[in-house]
């Protein structure tokens, strides 16, 4: 996984109607996701803990980010011959990985945007399963076709360096717990 380094523009096409869901920053298995619903945050991933945070600098906070973007889940480091690990445990992170074991099963190799592609059918339960597209060089999704007919697909990679201090929480972040809440009746 180390070594990785580049951005990217996440693209969601549903319908025939391609729309911005985002730009991705990699670096040695950490990933930045800024989407543009959440314009004034962003999201942190590292999977060698594995944690995923939302980040919102201007209120100086963070939190587990759960279920508040599927992207978290899918755009992460994996490895090309067995990228449901990966996926399964990222899921369990947001609680969202259901009964049962994740099964990725290679079906083909083509190119994406000029890049060879390893094709993975990931199948999680009774009906769920999602189609990826997996860059074995940079081992990491290129596409993810979900079975709601949503396309989730990287373009415009740039291979550059990336700031360190961007996959880093901010200083004097406090973590904010939707369950403290609760608790403080």
């Amino acid at each position: 996984v180390n070594g990785q380094s580049f951005s990217a523009d996440i693209v969601m096409t549903r319908d025939q109607v391609a729309v911005s869901a985002g730009r991705l920053q990699v670096l040695d298995g950490k990933v930045r996701i800024e989407t543009p619903e959440f314009s004034n945050a962003f999201f942190l991933v590292d999977t060698a803990k594995p944690s995923a945070y939302f980040v919102r600098p201007a209120i100086h906070t963070y939190m587990d980010a759960r279920q508040s973007s599927v992207l978290t889940r899918l755009f992460v480091p994996v490895d090309p011959e067995d990228p449901c690990r990966q996926w399964q445990a990222m899921a369990q992170l947001a609680g969202v990985a259901g009964h049962g074991g994740w099964r990725c099963e290679r079906t083909r190799e083509e190119t994406i945007e000029g890049r060879n592609a390893i094709v993975v059918r990931a199948s999680f339960g009774p009906g769920r399963e999602y189609l990826g597209w997996i860059d074995p060089s940079r081992r990491f999704p290129l596409r993810i076709d979900t079975e709601s007919g949503t396309s989730l697909t990287l373009a415009n990679i740039q291979d550059a360096a990336q700031p360190v201090a961007a996959f880093e929480l901010p200083p004097g972040l406090q973590k904010f717990s939707p369950e403290a809440l609760i608790d403080r009746d």
